[in-house]
């Protein structure tokens, strides 16, 4: 499902613990066009999973807040952690494994690696 989020609906989605895409661009920018389409073809095909789009021209204070330097930026969360963060566009083929890799991934095993670190 493909959305536009503010801060509070944003915070929202990160404390379900589900996964969830972001991409982070700007109305002037050309490849985040290019990209746009793509994520959004992307995003029909997987109506279970939410497609965030986040305009840092109308939210700053969140691209701030996860350091967005460049754009088109793609983030990936899953149960709370940015499991992925890279700049730049990709193609669909591109777009579609990388998902299937992040639905595969087990968060506890991140979690726990985490903790032993901190412990």
């Amino acid at each position: 499902m493909l959305k536009s989020v503010n801060e509070e609906q944003l915070d929202a989605l990160i404390n379900q613990k589900g996964l969830f895409l972001i991409d982070f661009w700007a109305p002037w920018c050309a490849p985040c066009k290019q990209f746009g389409r793509i994520y959004e073809q992307v995003a029909e095909q997987n109506p279970d999973i939410d497609f965030v789009k986040i305009n840092i021209e109308e939210q700053p204070q969140i691209a701030d807040a996860f350091q967005i330097r460049s754009i088109p930026h793609l983030m990936i969360i899953k149960e709370g952690i940015a499991i992925y963060s890279e700049s730049g566009s990709m193609p669909e083929s591109t777009l579609k494994e990388l998902l299937q890799q992040a639905q595969a991934i087990d968060v506890s095993e991140i979690l726990n690696k985490m903790n032993q670190d901190e412990g």
